[in-house]
């Protein structure tokens, strides 16, 4: 089983990741994890903490001679800007004069986590609160993603994602996902800034930004994840736990500012018949293989389907077609032209604290969103064919493809 953990403060020394179960003997550098912590801090829209900070991950344990050992795999990216915010957040005891108490932020925003945090923990000096809920976490957590893509490569599987929505701007019905084309669709979006497949609209996004940052606003959207070369059988439908789309859900929608998940057709199935919605089962016989890994897997299966309204999962288990989900973010809560609110303390109504934020962050979440699909399928993957190294794991692996080659 894999599990990890996150430590940190978005102004504070470092962000820390501990992933444990990580299987020895998978090739793994810095550079396979930089790769994308690179992606999370680009895109249109983002605010002025990117042009400070540029992550880079030190693996502190886990990692010998460029191959994991089996034990936990420790992570740590460190917060250049934390030279500025040395003072304010010093973990040691404050001195007289070191900080004046008037400096403490009191004015809760609208959206964020600042006042039912402060109630839940005690807190009139909200920052010990924003600190940590900041989407400066997720850094953190796109090294773990990382990790975990790397060791899904080994196997063929592939975790994808774009943006198919930015304040009400929609990419073109051409662009609805089809198994044939995810690789293409992934590979336009890589090359956007607002991370679109369609050029056009990638230049209505970019407008709808710049309008929103004029007008001192923000912006949320919708992005699409897709993971190819996924086998049936992962997940299970024995206990609500173990069920695949009800921790992909769950993952998702840990993401801060994800409000919504779907997997494939999703909420558009409430409207259809039944007819219209199920995805019909074929057979074919012979089997070859698809995928251009070392091992030429996952084999091509016998049992398909010509369409995937379900998005690969029935009954909380993959069935082998591509894991289409869809994830919607609200707007960024801090905006240069704040809300009302009203002082922990004083109880007076003030504008909203006003804190460096980006203007959009879909773009950026999408790619988060990629690190912790990876995660899930990659824990479900372990549970399914267990064992304590890469190599036991494609043994086992191996051992399940000609198994199905039976039916």
């Amino acid at each position: 089983m894999l599990r990890y953990l996150t430590a940190g403060e978005s102004h504070g020394k470092c962000l820390t990741a501990i992933l444990e179960g990580m299987p020895a003997n998978l090739s793994l550098t810095g550079d396979d994890i930089n790769k994308e912590l690179s992606r999370r801090q680009i895109g249109y829209g983002r605010g002025g903490r990117m042009a400070i900070e540029k992550d880079e991950v030190e693996i502190a344990s886990g990692v010998r001679f460029g191959k994991t050992i089996g034990s936990p795999i420790a992570m740590i990216i460190k917060n250049k800007d934390w030279e500025n915010w040395e003072e304010i957040m010093n973990i040691g005891a404050r001195g007289k004069g070191q900080w004046a108490m008037g400096e403490e932020v009191t004015r809760p925003r609208p959206g964020h986590a600042d006042l039912a945090g402060a109630l839940k923990y005690g807190h009139y000096d909200i920052r010990n609160i924003l600190e940590r809920s900041s989407a400066r976490e997720t850094a953190a957590r796109v090294a773990v993603g990382a990790v975990c893509k790397r060791f899904l490569d080994e196997f063929g599987i592939k975790v994808m994602s774009w943006v198919v929505e930015i304040g009400g701007v929609e990419v073109s019905s051409k662009f609805k996902v089809q198994s044939s084309k995810l690789e293409d669709i992934f590979f336009n979006a890589e090359a956007s800034d607002v991370r679109c497949p369609d050029k056009k609209i990638s230049e209505r996004m970019r407008k709808a930004i710049d309008m929103a940052r004029k007008n001192g606003d923000s912006l949320g959207g919708i992005f699409k994840i897709a993971v190819t070369g996924v086998p049936p059988g992962l997940g299970s439908h024995v206990q609500w736990d173990r069920k695949l789309d009800g921790n992909l859900a769950r993952a998702l929608m840990s993401i801060q500012a994800i409000k919504g998940v779907e997997a494939g057709m999703g909420f558009e199935a409430a409207e259809k018949f039944g007819s219209e919605a199920h995805d019909e089962i074929f057979y074919k016989k012979g089997q070859g293989a698809r995928g251009k890994g070392q091992e030429n897997w996952p084999m091509e299966p016998r049992f398909y389907r010509k369409t995937n309204n379900a998005g690969g999962i029935e009954g909380g288990m993959s069935n082998g077609e591509p894991i289409i989900l869809r994830a919607a973010m609200k707007p960024i809560p801090t905006l240069y032209k704040p809300l009302h609110s009203a002082d922990i303390k004083t109880k007076k109504t003030f504008q909203a604290s006003v804190e460096r934020s980006d203007i959009c962050a879909v773009p950026a979440a999408s790619v988060i969103g990629e690190a912790v699909v990876a995660f899930e399928v990659a824990n479900a993957f372990i549970d399914k064919f267990g064992g304590d190294s890469v190599d036991e794991i494609k043994r086992n692996y191996r051992g399940y493809l000609e198994y199905l080659r039976r039916f």
